[in-house]
């Protein structure tokens, strides 16, 4: 998968009610639909942080400031400096949620409650799980993850990018 096609899925995800563009409504509810699917109480402070890091993000990509993001704002936008400087933070925020024990690492269980919740096919997310589970100990550490989410987002290529291909095949 190349960068754009990647972008492209993640914008269809983000992108909630398929209209073509992401609205800050569609963006910011991100945590909330998580903590709810999670398990997570909303007055959790870590769903608190996470709200706050989707607030940062979605005034990043909406660089017009017209609270639609299309999809040409945001391949522009999209990228290794993005997720630096703001995406990471908000998917570590959403791995946080999903880290129930609080140990550093999802379970399967739980990376796929989290993925699934974030707009994956279930069968997807297990096959995401397997490719990045490379010592094969059942745990994906937030350093894992987030290194192929920003794989994925830069290039295209990740383990997460192998598993979305073997998914529509």
């Amino acid at each position: 998968m190349d960068a754009r096609a990647a972008k492209e899925h993640i914008f269809t995800m983000l992108d909630v009610d398929g209209d073509g563009v992401i609205s800050r409504r569609e963006y910011v509810a991100r945590p909330v639909r998580a903590a709810e699917a999670l398990g997570r109480d909303g007055d959790d402070p870590l769903v608190s942080a996470a709200r706050t890091a989707h607030e940062q993000v979605y005034a990043s990509m909406d660089g017009n400031g017209d609270g639609k993001v299309t999809f040409e704002e945001y391949a522009a936008w999209a990228g290794a400096e993005a997720f630096d400087e703001v995406c990471r933070q908000a998917l570590g925020s959403l791995f946080d949620l999903a880290d129930t024990d609080a140990d550093g690492a999802l379970q399967r269980a739980e990376f796929v409650r989290l993925r699934a919740v974030l707009g994956n096919p279930p069968d997807n997310a297990r096959e995401a799980f397997d490719a990045l589970d490379t010592d094969g100990d059942g745990r994906i550490d937030r350093e894992e993850y987030l290194a192929a989410i920003r794989a994925f987002v830069s290039d295209g290529a990740s383990p997460m990018a192998e598993a979305l291909h073997h998914g529509r095949n």
